[in-house]
């Protein structure tokens, strides 16, 4: 037990000087904001999949009933 803390204690680093802090927070704002435009990028393609989807559908289903109603 007291070698897990020690070994997992290695790994916390809290500096003195907070100016360290900068650098991951811009690097994680960068990394946020691309996250949040990558996740609105795939549902925008998806609607636009989901809406040709509907379309085809709706497609398939009038020559099915155009076909039904020939025989």
């Amino acid at each position: 037990m007291m070698l897990q803390s020690t070994v997992l204690a290695l790994f916390l680093y809290f500096p003195e000087d907070k100016s360290e802090y900068i650098p991951a927070s811009i690097t994680f704002v960068i990394f946020a904001i691309a996250a949040i435009v990558t996740m609105r990028l795939i549902v925008k393609v998806s609607n636009k999949e989901a809406q040709k989807a509907k379309e085809y559908e709706a497609e398939l289903k009038k020559k099915s009933s155009d076909f039904k109603n020939e025989s």
